[in-house]
């Protein structure tokens, strides 16, 4: 894999790549004039003088590789900047229930120092019976909470179909777990050019979930942050297994901020505090948690949301760690 930061006229280049047999993306990312070569033999060499930099990449993943690009990627969403030293808090219920529900969760989260509010419209949910979200209501639901109290708004997005949807009312579009290997979804979402928050499949390698955002970036789109929530394992004391040692390996070979979700992972809310500082500690640059008005109540994963109160503590239990370790909230 070769990847091609051009400088000036790329027309030499182009005329050698298309006389070649390798196949070739041109994109504009970052900033730059950016060409993805691959040639399909080990043997075959493409050089031009009017290429700035050359990058032969090993990884099936040049674009997300921290190898072309050394400083790290900060995306922004709305005025929140993530990826830098802040530490971005995302909160909100799992599904969005009704209006009330998600404007007096809004308010809360607001008010504890949350940057971002996230719900759930469209539920994947592995029962076909159980609560499915509320759809394109609960997308329009999820915005007018968002500009009441005055944050950008991320949700989840599960069929291409719902494109136009997303582009219109969408500050930040997620792709959850059992879609993160969806490429035709990933194509299309990466074609959108948001900021896109991507979750580790539930049983994806690092470098399969790394190859899932390069689908994101080859369109265009490096607007991405990568999610881990949790993998399945065979330990049955928790929902999921959050793999912080993954994460932090994930981190260290991109250039892409990284996102920690302890909800999903720890299954009840007597555990999210804990894996939420743990990922605080080791790095995360952004967390995803669930928040419910009244849990006991919620229509979907009711054990692992948390209480309002309950997320008022953990904010400031968050920017006590952000603190002594040189970071903000």
């Amino acid at each position: 894999m070769i990847l091609f930061v051009v400088k000036g006229n790329d027309s030499l280049l182009l005329e050698k790549l298309n006389s070649s047999s390798a196949s070739y993306k041109k994109l504009n990312l970052y900033g730059k004039e950016v060409i993805l070569a691959w040639p399909d033999t080990e043997t075959e060499t493409i050089d031009d003088p009017a290429i700035e930099i050359k990058v032969k990449v090993k990884e099936p993943y040049p674009l997300v590789s921290n190898k072309w690009k050394k400083e790290p990627t900060r995306v922004r969403v709305g005025d929140v900047e993530i990826g830098g030293d802040k530490i971005v808090v995302a909160a909100g219920p799992c599904a969005i229930e009704n209006e009330e529900q998600v404007i007096t969760d809004a308010k809360a989260i607001k008010s504890s120092g949350a940057s971002i509010l996230r719900g759930g419209a469209y539920k994947p949910r592995t029962n076909p019976y159980s609560f499915q979200g509320l759809g394109e209501k609960g997308v329009k639901l999820l915005r007018k909470a968002g500009d009441e109290v005055g944050l950008p708004i991320v949700t989840e997005i599960m069929d291409t179909k719902d494109i136009e949807l997303f582009r219109n009312y969408v500050d930040m579009i997620q792709i959850g777990a059992r879609n993160a290997q969806n490429f035709s979804l990933l194509k299309e979402v990466g074609k959108l050019g948001k900021p896109v928050l991507l979750k580790r499949g539930l049983a994806n390698t690092v470098d399969e979930w790394l190859q899932s955002a390069e689908y994101l970036l080859s369109e265009g789109d490096g607007n991405v942050v990568l999610c881990e929530r949790g993998i399945r394992t065979f330990e049955k004391a928790t929902r999921f297994t959050l793999d912080v040692g993954g994460m932090i390996a994930a981190k260290l070979m991109t250039h892409l901020p990284m996102c920690a979700d302890p909800s999903h992972p720890a299954g009840k809310r007597e555990l999210v505090h804990s894996l939420a500082l743990a990922s605080v500690a080791a790095g995360a640059d952004m967390l995803l948690i669930e928040v419910h008005p009244n849990p006991e109540k919620a229509l979907s994963d009711s054990e692992q949301q948390l209480t309002p109160e309950s997320f008022a503590l953990l904010m400031e239990r968050i920017k006590a760690l952000a603190s002594a370790i040189g970071r903000s909230v």
